[in-house]
Order: structure tokens, then C-alpha cells, then sequence
């Protein structure tokens, strides 16, 4: 699985010109599944997300977790964080999880990440979504459970 880790001050996802979520300040988690995905590397990145210390303690230093400060988690799928783009102009997406596959492990990803205590929204899998956010910092980060980056 891979990750891509917003520090936001705010983000919602709209669906058909409708709101469907929104958060406060906290992490909005773009997740994409690959087709060696198992339930142990969905375990791994909720562990990691909800446990990284990437908001500033008072002395301004990186040292809170959004847990720590109950902040908020925006996760959106997004299976084209495995488009491979090495060869030609046009991506390539022959690793990425086939959309049953993907849909129960992220849905396994969100209920273990509510299961840990932290206050959860979602974008619609498979939906073309809108997905807007204020990236604090700018603050990103990039996780895969194979622990490739």
C-alpha cells in the first residue's frame, strides 16, 4: 500500500457537485492498494499514519501525532499512486489492486485507523472526486508498507 500524507489546517471531498466530507485540522491520507496487498500492510500504514509525529509541539518542533493533538483523518483512494510512469507518456496502472480487492482493504484501512481513536471521513471509492485542502507546512509525506520510501 502507499501513501501520500497531508498535514491540513482543512479539506473536503465533493462528489457530484455535493460535499460528501470534510475535515478540520489533521491528515488527509490519499491511499492507493496494490495487488500484493495483504490486511498486514493496511495494519502497518494505519499504525504508522495515525502514530506520525508531524505536527509541531509548542516548542515548534515535529514531535505530535494527529492522535496527540485529536485531529482529524480526510483518506481518499487513490489508485493512481501505483501508475508507473517509466516507460512512454502514458501510466501504466498493472500493479494496482483490482477494484475488489482495493475496496476491502481500504475499507479494512479505515476502520483500523477508527479503531485506534481518531476521528475518520472518506472520499467515495471509485468516484471521480474533487478534493480540496490547505496543506499546512507545506507538510507531506510518502509511506509504501514495503517500506520502498
Amino acid at each position: 500500500m502507499r501513501a501520500v500524507v497531508q498535514l491540513t489546517d482543512a479539506a473536503s471531498v465533493t462528489v457530484a457537485e455535493q460535499e460528501i466530507s470534510n475535515s478540520k485540522t489533521g491528515l488527509t491520507v490519499f491511499l492507493g492498494v496494490g495487488q500484493e496487498d495483504t490486511e498486514q500492510d493496511a495494519k502497518y500504514l494505519a499504525e504508522k499514519i495515525v502514530n506520525l509525529r508531524i505536527f509541531p509541539d509548542d516548542a515548534g518542533k515535529m514531535n505530535l501525532s494527529v492522535k496527540d493533538i485529536n485531529g482529524d483523518l480526510l483518506i481518499v483512494s487513490q489508485f493512481t499512486l501505483y501508475g508507473d510512469c517509466r516507460k512512454g507518456r502514458r501510466p501504466s496502472f498493472d500493479t494496482a489492486a483490482p477494484p475488489a480487492q482495493a475496496l476491502a482493504l481500504y475499507e479494512a484501512f479505515v476502520e483500523l485507523c477508527r479503531n485506534m481513536g481518531v476521528n475518520v471521513s472518506c472520499g467515495q471509492f471509485q468516484a471521480e472526486m474533487i478534493v480540496r485542502l490547505s496543506n499546512h507546512g507545506p507538510v507531506t509525506m510518502l509511506l509504501d508498507s514495503n517500506r520502498l520510501f
